[in-house]
């Protein structure tokens, strides 16, 4: 796939950097207005359907973590990433692909299930290391979306960290889509309590909601890290094949 993108304009390039600039004022400016520290939050490039070379430009500009859907359309532009960059795995990932991404990504935001888990930790062991993950949250109970539940959170926290493989460091969640502040808020708010109940479980230290419709809400409501695409790199194009991609 890498190889499957036009070259990219000086047009293109300049959006890139004009919304990168608009996007780190606003982190700063929600931080403020949280009383926080805009080093406390992590900027994550979520780079489905983004060409390399966009990528890496925003990479070279300090954004320094990616965020990564689909395991074979990572393979495919993996080798024509910066090297400095670090990438985490933030989308569904289904047993079976594990292996093929565990000597590759930092980090996996999107553990939803114990199976997974044991999956992941089996991978680990295999290669030498611990494996940090997150545990993804269904904070709106949606039917249509993965996440375990806030009431069976605690039990699977538990159990990942008997786990000697994987590494629990904090929570992840996609809220249900709202363009109200106030119910934002609200959920994001919910999510910022339950992370720090889970804190008598795990010293957890990553609270990863918010993106790039909503990432200024999460921030005052505590998230450590968001996970934005299209405000940074524009509306996706989605090539022929990208629906044959997992």
């Amino acid at each position: 796939m890498a190889n499957e993108f036009a070259p990219c304009t000086e047009a293109q390039k300049a959006a890139v950097l004009e919304r990168l600039a608009v996007i780190r004022q606003n982190i700063a400016d929600s931080c403020a207005a949280a009383g926080r520290d805009v080093s406390d939050v992590t900027l994550m490039a979520v780079t489905k359907t983004v060409s390399p070379e966009l990528i890496n430009l925003a990479v070279d500009q300090g954004v320094q973590v990616l965020g990564e859907n689909r395991v074979q359309e990572f393979l495919s532009k993996r080798d024509a990433y910066r090297s400095s960059a670090e990438v985490q795995f933030i989308g569904h990932l289904q047993t079976n692909k594990v292996k093929q991404i565990i000597d590759k990504v930092t980090l996996i935001q999107s553990v939803d299930s114990l199976h997974l888990a044991e999956a992941i930790d089996k991978a680990a062991a295999q290669q030498g290391i611990v494996m940090p993950v997150l545990l993804e949250v269904n904070i709106g109970g949606e039917a249509s979306k993965s996440g375990v539940s806030a009431e069976e959170l605690p039990k699977l926290l538990e159990a990942v960290g008997k786990l000697k493989a994987v590494r629990a460091d904090g929570l992840m969640t996609i809220p249900p889509p709202c363009f109200d502040e106030a119910e934002q808020c609200r959920t994001f708010t919910a999510m910022q309590q339950l992370y720090q109940q889970m804190q008598q479980i795990a010293p957890l230290k990553i609270l990863s909601m918010g993106m790039s419709g909503d990432y200024a809400a999460a921030i005052r409501c505590g998230a450590t890290l968001v996970r934005i695409g299209s405000a940074l790199f524009g509306a996706r194009q989605y090539p022929p094949q990208a629906n044959t991609l997992t």
